[in-house]
């Protein structure tokens, strides 16, 4: 069981004072985690935040998630939230997946606590303008890869030559059923 989780959420949780009243409600409950291959667990104390819990406690929620969806819930996909699994207390569940989508880190602040406000601000921004960039350029690549493979160099189908394709393997195979029924008829009349 991993224990270090729990400073970090504290600290997200404590940037949003909302958040620990949200989670105190719950407090002495206990949530795990398993991100494949790791797994932890949080017990909620009476001011909303956690600590790790002990490896044999048994949880009251437990969520599955996904190593391959961690960076589409860092950027708060909606869709990404959905694949997670949940089991157990469903008003813990509830409010752990509320806080999944509303708390934000604060970086700024964070960054400000080492450089002061001002070039906390800039650097957030400018990293934010970066990732907007990266994400624009993927975003161009890949329309760029699928245009190349559909159109010069076909690697990959276009959507309407597939749904022909698919339509035609159901017409033969309706035409196959008729010609499987007409044999049987003709075996039968052959038999009598």
């Amino acid at each position: 069981m991993l224990r270090f989780p729990a400073a970090a959420l504290n600290h997200l949780l404590s940037q949003s004072g909302w958040a620990l009243q949200r989670l105190a409600i719950h407090s002495g409950k206990t949530a795990r985690f398993n991100i494949a291959p790791f797994s932890f667990s949080c017990i909620i104390h009476s001011d909303g935040t956690v600590s790790a819990s002990a490896a044999d406690a048994s949880p009251d929620v437990i969520c599955v998630i996904p190593p391959s969806l961690l960076p589409r819930l860092a950027l708060h996909d909606e869709n990404a939230f959905a694949q997670i699994t949940g089991t157990g207390d469903a008003a813990l569940l509830t409010e752990i997946f509320y806080l999944g989508r509303h708390l934000r880190w604060d970086a700024a602040e964070d960054i400000g606590r080492a450089t002061g406000d001002v070039a906390a601000e800039r650097i957030v921004q400018l990293a934010q303008s970066g990732y907007q960039r990266i994400h624009d350029i993927s975003t161009n690549l890949s329309q760029a890869l699928v245009e190349y493979w559909t159109e010069e160099r076909p690697l990959l189908a276009k959507p309407g030559h597939i749904a022909v394709f698919a339509q035609q393997v159901n017409q033969l195979n309706e035409d196959l059923a008729q010609i499987e029924q007409r044999i049987a008829r003709l075996g039968n009349k052959s038999s009598c």
